[in-house]
C-alpha cells in the first residue's frame, strides 16, 4: 500500500523549501537590484505618463466629444467619423501622399546609411574616419525648424543660393517651394541628408561585430575586396538590414507633420498634404477633435498591422524577426 507524501517534504522526510510567490520574487528582485530599477525607474514613468494614461483619451475616436460634457459623457457614435473620413474627397489623395513619401522614403533613405557604413568601414585612417563620422553626425541633433528655416532660405526665389547659381548659369529661376514637381524631392533630400550620418551606427556596430578571421579566410581563398563585401560583410550585416527594414516598413502609414507644415502651402497640397498635416488641422486648429482621434486610430491601427504582417513574412523567408 502507497503512501502519499506531502508536497512540502521530501522522501527522505526533508521539509522542500517552501516556493516563492511572484510577488516575493519581485521584491527579492527589486531589493538586489535597487540601483538598476532606479536608473530605469525615469523611463518607466515617462511612458506611464505620456503613452499609457493619454490611450484613454482614444475613446474621443468614438463619441462626438464635447469638452463641456467631457470624454466619458460625450455620446457614442461608434465608426461614424473613420467612415465620414473614408467618404471625404481627401481620403485617397491624403494616403497617396504618405504612401509615396513613404516608399521615396524607403527607396533613397533606407540604403543610404548603409552605404555610407560600408564606405566608412573601408577606411583605414582612423583619424580621418573618426572626423567622417562626427561631421556625418551633426546633422541629426539640428532641429527640424531649423532645418526648415534653411532649405526656405537656400531655396528662397529671390535671394536663395540655389536661385543665384541658377540665374549665375543664366537659367530661369524656380520657386521651388511652390512648385508641385518639387515638394517631394526636398522632403526626401533634406530628410536624408539629416539622418543618414546617425542612422549608420547601428550598421558600424554590426560590422564591428563581424569576425575578423572570415576575412583572413576570405583572402586566403583569393577573394577580393569587393568578394569580400559580398560575402562576409553584407551576410554579417544582414540580421541588422532586416530588423530597420522591418521597422520602417511597420512606419508606412506615418509621416511626422513637423517638417511638412514647415515646408508645405496651399499651392501644394495637392502632394504635401498628408494624415499626420491633415490630423492637425482638422484636430487642432478646426477643434474637430473626435475626428482627428478616429484618423489618427485609425492609421496607428494599419501601422500596427503593416509591422506584424511584414514580421511574419520576415520569419518565415528569413529567420530574421522582431519576434
Amino acid at each position: 500500500m502507497q503512501t502519499s507524501i506531502a508536497p512540502s517534504e521530501s522522501r527522505a522526510g526533508v521539509p522542500l523549501p517552501k516556493r516563492e510567490s511572484a510577488l516575493e520574487r519581485l521584491r527579492k528582485n527589486t531589493s538586489r537590484d535597487k540601483f538598476l530599477v532606479l536608473l530605469v525607474l525615469p523611463s518607466v514613468i515617462y511612458f506611464i505618463v505620456f503613452h499609457y494614461v493619454p490611450m484613454y483619451g482614444i475613446l474621443m475616436a468614438f463619441k462626438d466629444f464635447s469638452p463641456s460634457q467631457g470624454i466619458w459623457n460625450s455620446p457614442w457614435v461608434g465608426l461614424k467619423w473613420i467612415r465620414e473620413f473614408f467618404d471625404s474627397i481627401y481620403s485617397f489623395r491624403l494616403i497617396k501622399n504618405v504612401l509615396l513619401l513613404n516608399l521615396y522614403g524607403l527607396l533613397w533613405g533606407f540604403p543610404a546609411p548603409i552605404i555610407f557604413a560600408l564606405l566608412l568601414n573601408e577606411i583605414r585612417r582612423n583619424v580621418f574616419k573618426r572626423v567622417v563620422q562626427t561631421v556625418s553626425y551633426m546633422p541629426h541633433f539640428i532641429s527640424v525648424v531649423v532645418i526648415a528655416g534653411m532649405t526656405i532660405t537656400f531655396l528662397s526665389p529671390n535671394d536663395g543660393i540655389v536661385n543665384v547659381m541658377l540665374d549665375k548659369l543664366g537659367l530661369a529661376r524656380i520657386n521651388f517651394l511652390s512648385e508641385v514637381d518639387w515638394f517631394r524631392t526636398i522632403y526626401i533630400s533634406t530628410d536624408v541628408w539629416a539622418s543618414f550620418g546617425y542612422s549608420s551606427i547601428l550598421y558600424l556596430a554590426a560590422l564591428a561585430a563581424i569576425d575578423p578571421q572570415l576575412y583572413e579566410a576570405a583572402r586566403i581563398d583569393g577573394a577580393s575586396r569587393f568578394r569580400q563585401l559580398l560575402h562576409v560583410t553584407l551576410p554579417g550585416i544582414a540580421p541588422t538590414i532586416i530588423i530597420l527594414l522591418l521597422l520602417q516598413l511597420g512606419r508606412m502609414m506615418s509621416v511626422g507633420f513637423e517638417k511638412i507644415i514647415l515646408l508645405y502651402n496651399p499651392s501644394t497640397y495637392e502632394v504635401s498634404d498628408v494624415i499626420s498635416s491633415y490630423v492637425y488641422r482638422i484636430g487642432l486648429v478646426g477643434g474637430e477633435f473626435s475626428f482627428a482621434a478616429a484618423v489618427d486610430l485609425m492609421n496607428a491601427t494599419i501601422n500596427f498591422a503593416l509591422i506584424v504582417t511584414f514580421n511574419w513574412l520576415s520569419r518565415r523567408l528569413t529567420q530574421t524577426s522582431l519576434w
